[in-house]
């Protein structure tokens, strides 16, 4: 299968939005963080907030910034990735986010 001249990958065009879009990042964050609720939805929370993270500079510069190796943050931002909240105040720090408690619905 050939690539289409000037087509843009699912990924690249998410990552395009989510740059261009503050208010679209911000719900997009909060749907990702209902995820890590849950088991079973969490690997999706993970990978949702790591492309923000992509859009947001990239996991090396993030990672610098919120002072995590590189490593550690693909780790932490996989799958199965278990990120302590050290760790997640200091990543979306880095984006300009902050997280927040809002009642339970």
């Amino acid at each position: 299968m050939s690539k289409l001249r000037g087509a843009v990958s699912h990924h690249e065009r998410e990552l395009a939005e989510l740059r261009a879009d503050r208010e679209l990042t911000i719900e997009y964050l909060k749907a990702a963080m209902e995820s890590l609720d849950s088991p079973d939805d969490r690997a999706a929370g993970l990978l949702a907030l790591r492309t923000v993270v992509e859009a947001y500079g990239g996991l090396a510069s993030v990672a610098a910034q919120a002072g995590i190796s590189r490593e550690s943050l693909y780790r932490t931002l996989s799958p199965k990735g278990n990120p302590t909240l050290k760790t997640l105040l200091a990543v979306l720090g880095t984006v300009g986010l902050r997280l927040s408690i809002a009642p339970a619905v």
